[in-house]
């Protein structure tokens, strides 16, 4: 019993040193940059993905499910839009920017989209969402490629 105490004491924890919690902000000219790297490159997608969660603040598990008819009205992205939180359970609504109606507008035509299709789908299975590791990655490239800490 004394040495497994004594193990316990010895060991180090798995996140010692690393930051835990909520990470910092990203700041207005690093959502400017990341913005504007997108466009250059032609990422459609990862362009609209972007944008919306600037500007929706909703978590990844509810922006990877958001339907075409989530962010249409008539055939057309609207200003605003409602979503039915997951984990609260409440609706939420928040304003689409004009950049960001450009881009999903642009994602909708290239793709031919239903209003019942997902607006982020998975790129294996197009009946899919896309999955909240495979939004994170992308994400953490965004801010690796900007020059800026994924880690922090």
């Amino acid at each position: 019993m004394q040495d497994l105490l004594a193990n316990d004491a010895q060991r180090t924890a798995w996140n010692r040193g690393l930051i835990t919690g909520q990470k910092p902000a990203l700041k207005r000219n690093e959502i400017w940059a990341i913005r504007v790297h997108l466009q250059i490159q032609g990422r459609i997608r990862d362009l609209a993905l972007f944008n919306l969660a600037i500007d929706s603040k909703l978590r990844a598990c509810d922006l990877v499910r958001l339907r075409v008819r989530n962010v249409t009205q008539a055939g057309q992205v609207g200003s605003r839009a409602t979503v039915l939180q997951r984990k609260t359970k409440r609706p939420v609504q928040f304003e689409i920017t004009d950049q960001s109606r450009s881009a999903i507008g642009k994602l909708i035509a290239t793709r031919d989209c239903q209003p019942c299709d997902y607006l982020f789908c998975s790129r294996k299975n197009p009946t899919l969402h896309l999955s909240t590791r495979q939004y994170t990655k992308p994400l953490k490239d965004w801010v690796a490629e900007e020059g800026l800490d994924p880690a922090t």
